[in-house]
Order: structure tokens, then sequence, then C-alpha cells
């Protein structure tokens, strides 16, 4: 299942994606104009964006550029009537990865929406190094220094979600929808509890962590600047 924002204005094509989707067994969420389909991508860790053009507020170019901006590295795939190849440019020059002109088949739109599924799959997949770590989610395995490290299924999905939403602050309610489930009765305190076993295992001095940091008021947000990724 995908958690899946869908930007778009016109109610009926709304309705008739969000019922398409969830038959498909994903899990959507609406924004009826540029403004809230911003705050909504920048807050929430999706997998995938549907994001219209045509948009009250905000069109969808200056959404999709602020996004990337904010380092949301989420797939977007546009949505849009224009069929001029200067607004197909323009739409991905602004960072989208697809781009599907109105009015589209069904088919086509499924076929794309799992596309760039497999391709966000296959990137959370690889081999991730940072310091002296080394986590394969393939196998469920965490090394540091070349020994192995004993980790639990719940603190290797947290550490996935921190790994793909590098560089971005997440809220405590955040990570519990992306790592436990959405509507999991977690607390704050139970996070927390989580983030500092973890801390214990991947950071050089976990009283001063390098990579997992607390950002008071907010949450918590995974830096990899001395990092490299395989």
């Amino acid at each position: 299942m995908a958690r899946i924002l869908i930007v778009e204005d016109e109610p009926d094509l709304m309705l008739s994606l969000e019922e398409d989707l969830r038959r498909q067994g994903h899990d959507t969420t609406p924004a009826v104009d540029g403004e809230q389909g911003l705050q909504l991508g920048k807050e929430g860790t999706w997998d995938l964006i549907l994001l219209d053009v045509m948009l009250p507020k905000m069109d969808g170019f200056d959404v999709c550029s602020a996004l990337r901006r904010a380092n949301v590295v989420t797939p977007i795939i546009m949505l849009t009537a224009r069929a001029q190849e200067t607004e197909k440019e323009l739409g991905l020059d602004s960072g989208a990865d697809d781009y599907v002109t109105k009015p589209f088949s069904v088919r086509e739109l499924r076929a794309r929406i799992r596309a760039q599924l497999r391709r966000s799959d296959r990137e959370r997949e690889r081999v991730c190094r940072f310091g002296d770590c080394e986590v394969d989610f393939n196998r469920a395995e965490l090394r540091r220094g070349g020994e192995p490290v004993a980790i639990t299924p719940q603190e290797l999905r947290l550490l996935e979600v921190f790994l793909h939403q590098r560089g971005r602050v997440l809220s405590r309610d955040q990570l519990i929808d992306a790592a436990w489930g959405r509507g999991v009765a977690i607390t704050d305190r139970a996070v927390d509890t989580h983030v500092f076993n973890l801390r214990r295992k991947i950071e050089p001095v976990p009283s001063e962590p390098r990579f997992l940091i607390g950002v008071r008021g907010l949450g918590y947000r995974f830096d990899l600047d001395e990092s490299t990724e395989s």
C-alpha cells in the first residue's frame, strides 16, 4: 500500500482518482488548492504525489518547485490539460518525475503510478552507508565497523523512514504514521524511546548525535552530509 497525496481542484476527478486508487489498495489524501498541496506535501511522508497544474492560489509548477527546494524527494506526477511540449518541459524542469496529459485513461495513470512506486522501492532497497554504519534493508541487517548490530524490525522501519526523508524535520506524528501506520496508538514517549535506542546503535556518541538530530519543539531530522550510498 502506498500513501498518495492528490492535489486536484476538480471534485469529480478527485473522487474518481481516490476511488480507483483505494481499490488498488492505496491510502489517499486530498488537497484542493496549491497552498494546501504544498503544506501537506512538505509535512507528510508520501510515497507519491499526483499534482494538477491548474490550481487555485498556487499553480502546480510553483508547488512542485517549492517542494523540491524544501528537499522533498517524493515522486511527483503532474496532471494537466495542457498538451504543449513547452508546458511538459516546464513541468519536468520544475522537478516533476512524470507528466500525464488530460484526458488520460485510468490504465495509463495506473501504469505510470506503478512505475514511479517501483523506482522508489528500488531506491529504498539500496544498501545505505553513513559513518561506520551500513544498513541493508533487503537483508534486514545493520553493521557497524563491519560487525553485526542487533536491530528490531520497528527500529529498522524507523531508520528506513529517516533515511528516505533525510534532511527533513519529521514530527512524532509523521514518524508514527510512516513507521507504525496511520491510526496506530503510539505515544510520543514511545517514539522518543525508539529514537534513543536507535541512536545507541548508530551514533559514535549517542549523547551528542551526529546523524539523528533532535529539533526542539518539532521532532527529529536525519542528516547524511557525511555519508555515501550505494
